[in-house]
């Protein structure tokens, strides 16, 4: 079943007002939008219009490059920087490749960090410089909003304020602009983004090209969530929702095919994945824990639990 309504609405400038009314009100609005559906558009979300723009324009340019071109940036670390090419990922329990191609920028740490040895190298494209520019300006302005939003959910989860700051500042989150290319022949049952859960703490994703994002409510109905142009969505992942032992959800979600009229229409998007640094606990939390809420899950690593999952899509 499909359903009409849209995810709920929430303006950043609420929690960042300094009136401690709008700020309560934001927390209490996300935090139940989160335990109801699991995903929200944003307003006022700070990260700037024309920073987009040249995003997306340096993306199709991209994805537009000759293949031979673009699989020189592919396989260099496993599919977690650069390019992974078409049909390669697969939504967990799928064998069945999806219908794109992406690229990830990774974290960019100072030379010494302690850090430094654990995460791949950031892969560049020679042909367009401004393309790299962009995508690490884009994940330092997604990595800023998504620590506030975090903020947000540690007082509804009744945490210390900044109690995800230590462990989101350096961590290994993704920003990855994906291009799900023209549809030419029938696709035999395989869709542009199979239903799945994302690995991580929250998603925010900026812009789409086309429509095709759609959401799982609880009810069983699959709704569109199709942002205006001044929003963003972000959705909580499979590590929040462990962390809160179930509290928060992480919400089914796909990227469907257009009707046949449509194939020929190519879709961006540029989702990021805001993970955490690989040593921050998943246990859930005691507070979350409840005779009516027993715990859920085993405890575990950030960054064991990643690697399980990766196996899971295929990218590792």
């Amino acid at each position: 079943m499909e359903n009409k309504i849209n995810i709920p609405s929430v303006d950043f400038n609420d929690f960042i007002s300094g009136d401690l009314a709008r700020k309560k009100a934001f927390v209490s609005q996300i935090g139940k939008a989160y335990e109801e559906i699991g995903f929200v558009a944003v307003t006022n979300h700070g990260i700037n219009d024309n920073l987009i723009k040249n995003l997306y324009n340096q993306i199709e340019l991209f994805f537009d490059l000759p293949i031979e071109i673009k699989r020189n940036y592919e396989n260099s670390s496993s599919g977690q920087r650069g390019f992974t090419s078409f049909g390669k990922e697969h939504a967990k329990g799928q064998t069945q490749g999806d219908l794109k191609e992406f690229w990830h920028f990774g974290q960019e740490l100072p030379e010494g960090d302690s850090l430094i040895e654990e995460y791949p190298d950031n892969v560049f494209c020679e042909e367009l410089p401004e393309f790299n520019k962009n995508g690490l300006e884009a994940y330092r302005r997604f990595e800023n909003t998504g620590k506030v939003l975090l903020q947000a959910l540690a007082l509804y989860l009744g945490l210390d304020e900044f109690y995800f700051d230590k462990y989101v500042e350096k961590g290994n989150s993704i920003l990855r602009p994906i291009y799900y290319p023209p549809i030419i022949s029938e696709p035999n049952g395989a869709v542009r983004a199979g239903e799945h859960e994302d690995i991580n703490l929250i998603t925010l994703l900026v812009g789409a090209s086309a429509e095709g994002l759609e959401v799982l409510h609880r009810n069983g109905t699959w709704i569109k969530a199709k942002p205006l142009p001044d929003q963003i969505v972000v959705n909580v992942g499979d590590m929040l929702q462990r962390l809160s032992n179930d509290k928060l959800r992480s919400t089914t979600h796909r990227v469907t095919n257009p009707p046949k009229q449509s194939w020929g229409k190519a879709r961006y998007s540029v989702p990021f994945f805001l993970h955490p640094v690989s040593a921050m606990p998943l246990n859930c939390l005691e507070n979350c824990i409840t005779k009516e809420n027993p715990k859920k899950y085993k405890d575990i690593s950030a960054g064991n639990y990643l690697i399980e999952r990766l196996k899971e899509i295929g990218l590792s």
